[in-house]
């Protein structure tokens, strides 16, 4: 925590001037620090991100400092969050009630500054582990890439964001054309490589943040694309198989061509205006995947849902097939 691109920031609230000065003194040379002298101003800048540690005062105007970590706790954006309170109250039944309510330590008034960058620092080094930790437990160890359970945290969210702010969502399913022939030719490790590569590639021509790509299992890999319609979702998947292309990885063993393909199948909804739920909409783009196994192998296949129009992206024209 010793510069601006790697120390944390802790959030002081207390409505108190002097004690936040005072919290602000021991803390300015080892934190980034934002302020709030309400609970309400408090649990509008911890939701809005970019919270690392919370030190909370108790006793204040209105909301107290109990029903401020109440409520972050009940927030999912919030409640990792750890919160610190920093009180006068001293007796064992204050302290026993704040712990319940999802606090992680208490810090007593008046302060004492080393005390309070010790306590500081120690929790953010916990909960950065944490953190760490919780990433790797999101991620596929083959991949790279994010996996099922990932997959599955993000498609539930987005599809009820999409769902309250009635915009696009698109969802897909690709697999690696003829893998275990793959496997069977070039052997385990070519074809753990050959995972990486594809996973990688696609990863890239997903662009936005909020996109997704997670290995789904085996050689299969899922997307998310929030706001994004039918045209959008369109040149993201070109892109996607282009990629693919452009890899050249061999496939001798390959009946569609003599090189890694892929195939897809790629739905675009209004989730509010669909009588579909999340995983209906991914059955359906399974379905639309084993279409475009059928068809051919090596292309995409793209519904859009509200009118029912589709279309077909073909991963190589060039190579003999036919868009």
């Amino acid at each position: 925590m010793s510069d601006g691109g790697t120390r944390k920031r802790v959030l002081i609230v207390d409505d108190e001037p002097a004690n936040v000065h005072a919290l602000a003194s021991a803390l300015r040379d080892q934190c980034l620090l934002s302020f709030a002298t309400s609970g309400a101003k408090a649990l509008e800048l911890a939701s809005a991100g970019g919270v690392d540690l919370v030190l909370l005062d108790v006793v204040m105007p209105g909301m107290d400092g109990f029903e401020v970590c109440r409520r972050l706790k009940a927030e999912p954006s919030t409640r990792a969050i750890p919160v610190i309170f920093v009180t006068a109250l001293g007796d064992a039944e204050d302290e026993t009630r704040g712990f319940d309510v999802g606090g992680v330590d208490y810090i007593a008034k008046p302060i004492r500054p080393g005390i309070v960058r010790a306590r500081v620092r120690t929790h953010l080094e916990l909960k950065t582990a944490r953190d760490l930790l919780e990433q790797l437990a999101l991620l596929d160890a083959l991949t790279g890439i994010a996996n099922r359970r990932r997959f599955d945290e993000a498609l539930e969210h987005e599809w009820q964001r999409a769902h309250r702010a009635r915009t696009w969502l698109t969802l897909g399913i690709l697999d690696v054309d003829h893998f275990k022939k793959f496997n069977d030719h070039y052997g385990h490790a070519e074809g753990d490589r050959c995972l990486r590569a594809v996973a990688q590639a696609a990863a890239a021509a997903l662009r936005r943040p909020a996109d997704l790509i997670a290995r789904f299992g085996g050689e299969e890999f899922a997307f998310i694309l929030p706001d994004s319609g039918p045209a959008g979702s369109g040149a993201v998947v070109r892109d996607l198989l282009d990629r693919i292309r452009a890899l050249g990885l061999a496939h001798a063993a390959s009946p569609t061509v003599e090189r890694v393909t892929v195939s897809a199948g790629v739905i675009s909804l209004m989730p509010e205006a669909v009588p579909l739920g999340a995983s209906s909409a991914m059955v359906s783009a399974d379905r639309l995947l084993y279409e475009a196994k059928q068809n051919g192998r090596a292309r995409a296949i793209l519904l859009d849902f509200s009118t029912g129009a589709r279309s077909e992206l073909l991963e190589a024209p060039s190579d003999g097939l036919v868009a």
